[in-house]
């Protein structure tokens, strides 16, 4: 129905134009009409001056044509035929129509504060120009249409501006909605951008490290798979355990890229550190762990952690090779604080090599994943050489994170 209507609907221009001819018609016909019954009390018929009369009637009609394009000129020249009109005496009657329609479109397609001036300054105007040329106005009881119009013309105004009141107030209110829409839309796809990151990250620590002791724990087994069976088959066991941990981390941080829960396990935390460590010495690393009682954290910080100390101990795994690992965990009030540090490669009579950066670059994409872990959640990192050689990662995060973003 709404779309049979908008079909039957003439346009803007034409409208105008319709409604221009029909106040012409009506202001001519009405005031001929009115003064037919009563010619003796017209103080000056429409023919004088030239049909003057007739011409300021029709000027004031068909002049709302193009109201909509230019409402201010069209105020002026209603306003200033109906003065006109009033001043020289000729007969009352619905010469006003024209007025009015141009009062209301002012107000209504005006930007408010000037349209109101303008209309007001017209309309006192206009007053003063209608109560003067009805000084003398017989009878008496006819001055009542000098207040009408006074008073209609008002009410045009406020009419024209409650119309554009609600229009502008319609309009703000749709900017906000669509405003809201694009933020809506623009924070759905930043979380979505967080959350491809963060699963990156956590794709990117958990497959390094997997990849990193089965690597090693291959080279073994390939090297004492003739001479010491015993050994070969401990190693293969470690890798199968090492595969199946992966396996299933690597199923945790995806499942969230599946709408059911299956499978799903919580993310690895500070209780899974020491099962971490074991892995570590299995790949052949000797690790000293030190760990004092922590507070309870909250799971970003304590995933974040378990991260950097993956992540610290697959660096050690790559670029060193066997050596000696320390790994503390400490904490006050209000910061938990994790160190990795090792001791650099060892040379083959078994003392330390003093190799400050161990082959590692500290631009490499683990470290910039460990630093963007901690600055996530507020907290910092730092990771370089050692003076005596070997390498050292220490982060310190808050224990209530400023911001956490899909630990």
């Amino acid at each position: 129905m709404p779309d049979r209507v908008a079909l039957f609907r003439l346009p803007a221009w034409a409208q105008d134009l319709l409604l221009a001819l029909f106040i012409t018609a009506m202001q001519v016909q009405g005031t001929v009409s009115r003064t037919a019954g009563d010619p003796e009390s017209v103080l000056r018929p429409l023919t004088d001056l030239g049909y003057l009369g007739y011409v300021l009637l029709i000027v004031g009609g068909v002049v709302v044509a193009v109201r909509r394009r230019w409402p201010v000129a069209v105020f002026g020249v209603t306003a200033l035929a109906s003065a006109t009109y009033y001043a020289l005496d000729f007969p009352d009657g619905p010469g006003w129509l024209g007025l009015f329609v141009a009062t209301y479109t002012l107000a209504a397609l005006g930007d408010g504060r000037r349209s109101l001036v303008i209309t007001g300054a017209g309309i006192a105007v206009l007053a003063a120009c209608w109560l003067i040329a009805a000084a003398d106005i017989e009878p008496r009881a006819a001055i009542g249409w000098v207040f009408f119009r006074i008073g209609a013309s008002v009410m045009s105004a406020a009419l024209g501006e409650s119309v554009r009141s609600r229009r502008f107030i319609a309009a703000e209110a749709l900017a906000r909605a669509e405003l809201a829409e694009r933020t809506r839309e623009e924070e759905a796809r930043a979380r979505v951008d967080e959350e491809r990151l963060r699963i990156a990250r956590e794709v990117h620590d958990t497959v390094a490290h997997a990849i990193a002791i089965i690597n090693v724990q291959s080279g073994v087994t390939a090297h004492v798979l003739d001479k010491r069976p015993d050994r070969a088959r401990e190693t293969l066991e470690a890798i199968e355990r090492t595969s199946a941990r992966a396996l299933q981390e690597m199923r945790a941080i995806l499942g969230v890229l599946r709408d059911d829960g299956d499978g799903r396990v919580p993310h690895p935390g500070l209780g899974q550190i020491d099962e971490l460590t074991a892995k570590a010495r299995e790949a052949g690393l000797e690790v000293e762990l030190a760990v004092s009682s922590p507070p309870p954290v909250p799971s970003a910080v304590g995933s974040a952690v378990y991260r950097i100390v993956q992540e610290s101990i697959t660096n050690v795994i790559r670029h060193v090779g066997p050596t000696r690992v320390t790994i503390a965990l400490d904490h006050d009030a209000d910061t938990l604080e994790v160190r990795v540090a090792d001791e650099g490669r060892r040379a083959r009579a078994g003392t330390t090599a003093p190799n400050p950066g161990n082959g590692r670059d500290e631009s490499g994409r683990g470290i910039v994943g460990m630093r963007e872990r901690c600055q996530l959640l507020g907290g910092e990192l730092e990771a370089g050489p050692l003076p005596g050689g070997g390498f050292a990662v220490t982060a310190r995060l808050p224990l209530a994170p400023t911001a956490v973003v899909g630990a």
